[in-house]
């Protein structure tokens, strides 16, 4: 493949790189994504957002503007990411000039508006909490999924599109994610691995989370970590339906509807713009 025109954005610090492959397909070898994701080697992300035409082409009756296919690190496909939605969300809005989109993923239809202050809404769709929707390996109760490990047990599961394990901590700072977070996201209770998250409640309207993510390792935020951790503490009892997560990068504001649908609203940045040289595709 000849080079390759690319944008560089973030949520909060987790960082993506952005790809059109709307007017032709891109298919990158595995070793390639890794290049490109590298903070040395390549240009460094957290995950790749790739911009493909939706399912029903440019019909008038397409209800998508846009069809989003997510990448991990490592080039393995993710079903969603609240982060990189509102990203590419901004850009299509940018390119419309209108002030909402309609985002396309494996997990369904995303709609996402603007904010004030230049942030992003994302209507996340609805929060899943059955054991096979997760999925998991088994029935279990999700609320209390009997899963441990060193300082972390007893974590909540939900899907946003993508499978989460919360864990309810008194400090997320002291939690050693990057030696817990690989072996749990790992377990066989996770037939799809899982997003790892330790959520340290500081009142009835916020919640500090810190997130292992599947594929990527410990990332400055997780957007659909941070629902998913609203969500979980709802259930729980611990919070209201509405939040603030406070994340490494900054904060999300979240909130889970009653019909289900949970919301997410928070910053969109472009860092920079550039070109992928051909000896990284290769």
């Amino acid at each position: 493949m000849a080079e390759l025109a690319f944008i560089k954005m973030h949520g909060l610090g987790n960082d993506f790189v952005v790809l059109d492959g709307r007017a032709a397909a891109i298919d990158l070898p595995a070793e390639a994504w890794r290049r490109i994701s590298d903070r040395r080697l390549g240009v460094g992300c957290d995950q790749f957002l790739i911009l493909e035409p939706p399912p029903n082409g440019r019909a008038p009756d397409s209800r998508a503007d846009v069809f989003l296919r997510i990448r991990n690190a490592d080039g393995g496909e993710a079903e969603a990411c609240g982060n990189g939605t509102r990203c590419v969300a901004r850009l299509v809005m940018a390119e419309t000039g209108r002030d909402r989109a309609t985002i396309e993923t494996v997990a369904g239809l995303l709609e996402a508006t603007a904010a004030e202050g230049g942030r992003v809404t994302v209507d996340m769709g609805p929060a899943r909490t059955a054991w096979a929707e997760i999925p998991l390996a088994e029935a279990r109760d999700t609320l209390h999924l009997g899963l441990a490990l060193g300082p972390l047990h007893d974590p909540v599961a939900t899907s946003l599109g993508n499978p989460h394990a919360t864990f309810f901590v008194p400090d997320a700072e002291a939690v050693d994610l990057a030696t817990l977070g690989p072996e749990l996201e790992r377990d066989p209770l996770f037939p799809e691995r899982a997003n790892i998250g330790v959520a340290h409640v500081r009142d009835p309207a916020r919640l500090r989370f810190r997130v292992w993510e599947r594929g990527v390792g410990i990332t400055r935020a997780c957007g659909s970590g941070a629902c998913a951790a609203v969500v979980a503490a709802a259930r729980r009892g611990l919070t209201g339906r509405q939040a603030t997560v406070v994340l490494d990068g900054g904060e999300l504001e979240i909130a889970w509807r009653d019909d289900g649908h949970v919301l997410m609203a928070g910053p969109a940045t472009t860092a920079f713009s550039g070109t992928l040289d051909a000896g990284l595709l290769a």
